[in-house]
C-alpha cells in the first residue's frame, strides 16, 4: 500500500482542514456584546419615549385573582387612563365588580400609586435609565420572537416605585420588551413588595405597555395577583396635534 493510500495519510490530509474549519467557526462566532453601548441605547430609547409623548389615552382592564384561583376573578375594573406630560395621569372608571374592600385595597390603591409615580416631580426618578439603575448586560435571549439583550437592573437608591430584577431590550433599537422585578418598597404596610412582570410593544412608533402582572401577598387578602391589559392607545407626540391609534408590531 502506498503512503498516499494509507489511513494515516488520509488523516494527515483531513486534519488540517478540520483545524482550519474549527478556527473559522471560532472567528465567525457571535461578537462580544458592547455593554456600554447597550446601556447608552437603553437610556436613549427610554428618554426618547419620555420626551416624545405629549399625552396619551388608553383603556386599562384590571382582573384580580386570589389564593391561586385563576378561573374565577375576585374583582374586575375597566379604566380610561389619560396621561399628560406636564400633569401626570388621571383615571375614569368605566366599570367595576367585586367586593368593595378588594377594589379599594388593591385596585384603587394601584391607581393611586400609578398616579403618584407619574407626577412630573416623580417621573424622572423612576424611569428605567442608568441614572436610576445600575445595569449589567448578561447576554442575549429571544422574547416574543425578538432578539434581545438581557440586562440585570438594580436601583441606585431604595426608593418607592423602583424594581430589582431584569429587562429584555430589543437588539435592534434597545426598546424595552419585557420587565421582571420586585419592588424595592411596598405600596402599603398591609401588603408585601410587589412582584411585577410587564410586556411592551410598539404603539404609534413608541414602546408602550401592553400587559402587566402584579403579585402581592398580605395578611388581610392573602396571595393576590392582578392582571392588566392595555388596549386602544391614542398618542399625541410632542410637537404634533395629531393622534395615532395602534402601531406596528
Amino acid at each position: 500500500m502506498s503512503f498516499r493510500n494509507r489511513p494515516e495519510a488520509a488523516l494527515a490530509r483531513i486534519l488540517p482542514i478540520v483545524l482550519v474549519c474549527g478556527f473559522c467557526a471560532q472567528t465567525v462566532a457571535a461578537p462580544e456584546i458592547d455593554s456600554a453601548a447597550v446601556i447608552q441605547g437603553i437610556d436613549r430609547s427610554v428618554l426618547h419615549r419620555d420626551d416624545s409623548v405629549l399625552s396619551y389615552a388608553v383603556t386599562e382592564h384590571y382582573t384580580v385573582f386570589r389564593n391561586g384561583d385563576d378561573a374565577h376573578p375576585a374583582a374586575e375594573m375597566s379604566v380610561k387612563t389619560t396621561y399628560t406630560k406636564d400633569a401626570g395621569k388621571n383615571y375614569q372608571i368605566l366599570s367595576e365588580s367585586g367586593p368593595a374592600l378588594l377594589r379599594r385595597e388593591v385596585l384603587e390603591r394601584a391607581l393611586e400609586n400609578e398616579k403618584s409615580l407619574n407626577e412630573p416631580a416623580n417621573r424622572g426618578h423612576v424611569l428605567i435609565t442608568s441614572a436610576n439603575y445600575g445595569m449589567t448586560v448578561e447576554g442575549s435571549a429571544q422574547v416574543d420572537g425578538r432578539d434581545c439583550f438581557l440586562v440585570n437592573i438594580v436601583p441606585r437608591q431604595n426608593a418607592a416605585y423602583l424594581f430589582r430584577g431584569r429587562i429584555w431590550v430589543d437588539e435592534r433599537n434597545e426598546d424595552i420588551v419585557r420587565l421582571e422585578g420586585v419592588a424595592t418598597k411596598s405600596a402599603s404596610m398591609l401588603i408585601g413588595p410587589a412582584q411585577v412582570v410587564r410586556r411592551y410593544a410598539e404603539a404609534d412608533g413608541l414602546p408602550m405597555a401592553t400587559h402587566a402582572s402584579v403579585t402581592v401577598s398580605s395578611w388581610l387578602l392573602g396571595p393576590t395577583r392582578v392582571e392588566i391589559e392595555y388596549t386602544g392607545y391614542a398618542i399625541t407626540h410632542a410637537g404634533s396635534s395629531e393622534q395615532g391609534m395602534g402601531g406596528r408590531e
